[in-house]
């Protein structure tokens, strides 16, 4: 029998271990530590997404209007704007053989700045840099024209990245592909 004020060995041991030794929080704070930083992408690869965005938005674009000429039986163009401060496109409607962007806007992307990762176009191969969907969703060569379009593409730079926005003759597939970028220009020596 124990006496009173005397205590078991098991239940003081019990007693006595009430929180986390210092060695045990130290590994659960580098197995998490571990498994954020597989997790979390670095931040100097964010402005790499942001290029990637915007050639995810020019190419939602274009499949957009093209489903909207099916959709609707009428043609859509997209201007790209490759000579201003600020790279921009333009969708608008086609009526007859006419394509104009401040009549027949429908909607104006713009994909310089911090959101895009500074992307900018580089190159069109787009005749008068602009893309045409006849009412059937193909790609022809002008507005109101029933001439299939060549194959085409549109070219844009950002984050140190360069990509290719292929359009295919006939049927309008898009394709990315990745282009060497070309070397930031450097200061002159």
């Amino acid at each position: 029998m124990i006496a009173r004020g005397e205590e078991r060995p098991m239940a003081a041991a019990g007693r006595a271990r009430k929180g986390y030794t210092l060695i045990e929080l130290l590994i659960v704070i580098t197995i998490l530590g571990i498994a954020g930083a597989m997790v979390i992408p670095p931040f100097s690869s964010t402005d790499v997404l942001k290029a990637q965005g915007a050639v995810r938005t020019i190419v939602a674009d274009i499949t957009i209007a093209q489903s909207d000429s099916i959709a609707l039986q009428r043609g859509r163009g997209i201007v790209f704007d490759l000579t201003s401060g600020s790279p921009s496109y333009t969708i608008a409607e086609v009526n007859g053989n006419a394509l104009d962007t401040n009549l027949d806007h429908l909607v104006t992307r713009r994909l310089g700045g911090p959101d895009f990762g500074f992307s900018n176009f580089t190159a069109c191969t787009f005749p008068s840099n602009t893309l045409v969907f006849d009412e059937l969703g193909g790609p022809v060569d002008a507005p109101g024209s029933s001439n299939p379009a060549n194959a085409a593409y549109i070219d844009i730079t950002g984050s140190g990245q360069a990509f290719r926005i292929n359009v295919e003759g006939y049927t309008g597939r898009v394709t990315i592909t990745n282009v060497p970028a070309s070397p930031a220009p450097g200061p002159n020596p």
